[in-house]
């Protein structure tokens, strides 16, 4: 996930509790552009509107929840379950707005507009960044404007947004990604399950295969893209950004490889037809494996 050179939305109107709460934190001029090292960030007119007496520092829930992930210990279920009821930050910079001619004939701006700062994965798929203390995100955009909200609202924003990943601290010692189905479901506000632990998935799973008889059987696990690295180059067993989810189809021993890829094929198809799987599922692999008699 790229930390550089972050992309502003071309959306002219920020989300309706983000531009509230911009609103309720004063003039952009008062902090746009300025470090907020050092700075008092409790009490009456600070920059994290409805979060008095915050100190702009990390959830413990959330540090405690990534901790146990690069420790082996916790999970991304963990990571989604504490960003629920935490406390993150927004990155939102001034974007040109319309302009007018003045009478000596020189452009000025019009208006000045606030966006949401978005960035690109790898596949090419919009992401919105959110980080876990000003700190992080004044190192990673000096320019940008620290907005508070709690993640929830976050992943709403993202949604309307028409991001389908939430990026938590980019360029940061770890960068903890979350894909669309953890997305979706934070903005509900809803428990969720990462598709490679979904029961209810091998269940439609079941059904795709059940009328191919050259399969053996079929497994399920976490996909290539679940793990990630953090700057030293340690792997850490969640927070990628896909695919998430492995599928193996077994084949019974003499299946011929054309048969055998033209059945991943359908099976393939007919699973993204399926709407529970689509929507729990954000990106899958499937790997064609042989009985050995």
């Amino acid at each position: 996930m790229s930390s550089h050179n972050p992309e502003q939305t071309s959306q002219r109107h920020l989300p309706g509790h983000i531009a509230a709460a911009l609103a309720r934190a004063g003039e952009p001029s008062d902090s746009a552009g300025q470090s907020w090292e050092g700075r008092d960030l409790s009490g009456e007119g600070n920059p994290l509107h409805t979060f008095d007496q915050d100190d702009g520092l990390a959830n413990p829930d959330v540090v405690a929840a990534i901790q146990a992930l690069r420790a082996g210990t916790g999970d991304e279920a963990g990571v989604h379950a504490a960003l629920a009821n935490a406390r993150v930050f927004v990155a939102v910079v001034a974007q040109l707005g319309e302009e007018a001619m003045t009478e000596h004939g020189f452009a000025s701006d019009k208006e000045a507009d606030m966006a949401l700062v978005k960035i690109k994965a790898p596949d090419g798929r919009m992401a919105l960044p959110i980080f876990t203390t000003v700190g992080d995100l004044q190192a990673w955009h000096p320019q940008a404007r620290p907005v508070a909200v709690y993640a929830p609202r976050a992943a709403l924003s993202a949604v309307s947004e028409e991001a389908q990943l939430l990026v938590m601290n980019p360029g940061s010692e770890f960068t903890f990604v979350l894909r669309r189905p953890g997305v979706w479901t934070l903005a509900k506000q809803v428990p969720w399950v990462p598709s490679y632990r979904d029961e209810s998935l091998a269940e439609v799973i079941g059904q795709a295969v059940a009328e191919h008889q050259m399969i053996d059987s079929v497994r399920l696990g976490p996909g290539r893209g679940v793990a990630s690295r953090d700057r030293d180059g340690a792997v850490v067993g969640g927070g990628g950004v896909g695919p998430e989810l492995n599928v193996q189809l077994v084949f019974r021993h003499g299946t011929s490889k054309e048969l055998a890829e033209a059945t991943a094929r359908q099976i393939h198809t007919e699973l993204a037809q399926d709407v529970h799987f689509a929507e729990a599922v954000d990106s899958m692999e499937l790997s064609l494996m042989s009985t050995a008699h």
